[in-house]
């Protein structure tokens, strides 16, 4: 029963489970009736910058709403580790290509302080440090990559979700409205909360 399930969850529910992450990033996070206060995910750290209480220091750093193309560019990775052929391969450089959605701008890089880019950079290079790793992780036992996809998961799931809930209530208090929880924010936490599910049953899989 075990091993059928992991057939499945490497044809259909991986995929499935990371798509929901990227879509959920390109998705409303903040949903208001105007437009204009509707904010995606991966806009989300723009505009909170300009909030008065992030400004002061007193918010969470805006960087971790960068985190999800980071913890799936880290999962694609990972989930190369013990696949042969051209396939590794290809998880590997998507993975990379998904955590450049994190990438500062040429002129956040010119003109702004580097509290406010090189964190992310630091993050793409982690993704990055994971891939190249992945070529030996397959050298350790199994449950390294599976315990490392559990973190993975777990770090993409509550980081962002808490950030937000802060972000939420200061940003109704800060504009005077009332907005909306989007679409987004539950992708994004079903997809990481898929990923850790799918790791442990593969771990308990490998183990029989």
């Amino acid at each position: 029963m075990v091993a059928q399930i992991k057939d499945r969850a490497d044809a259909l529910w991986w995929p499935l489970a990371l798509t929901l992450i990227l879509v959920g990033y390109f998705s409303p996070w903040l949903s208001h009736s105007t437009n204009g206060l509707t904010q995606i995910g991966l806009d989300l750290s723009e505009w909170v910058k300009f909030m008065p209480q992030m400004q002061s220091g007193e918010l969470p750093n805006r960087d971790m709403f960068y985190i999800p193309p980071i913890t799936l560019g880290a999962a694609l990775a990972l989930l190369s580790v013990g696949q042969t052929g051209w396939r590794p391969w290809i998880l590997r450089g998507l993975g990379l290509f998904v955590a450049l959605l994190a990438l500062p701008s040429v002129d956040a890089i010119r003109f702004e302080g580097s509290d406010q880019w090189l964190p992310r950079v630091l993050m793409i290079a982690f993704v990055g440090a994971v891939a190249l790793m992945s070529v030996w992780i397959g050298r350790f036992p199994r449950w390294v990559s599976w315990g490392s996809l559990i973190l993975v998961g777990g770090v993409g799931l509550f980081v962002p979700t808490y950030l937000f809930s802060v972000i939420y209530r200061v940003a109704e208090e800060w504009l005077v409205v009332d907005f909306q929880v989007g679409l987004g924010i539950w992708l994004n936490g079903l997809g990481h909360a898929a990923v850790i599910g799918l790791a442990v049953l593969s771990a308990v899989g490998r183990s029989r």
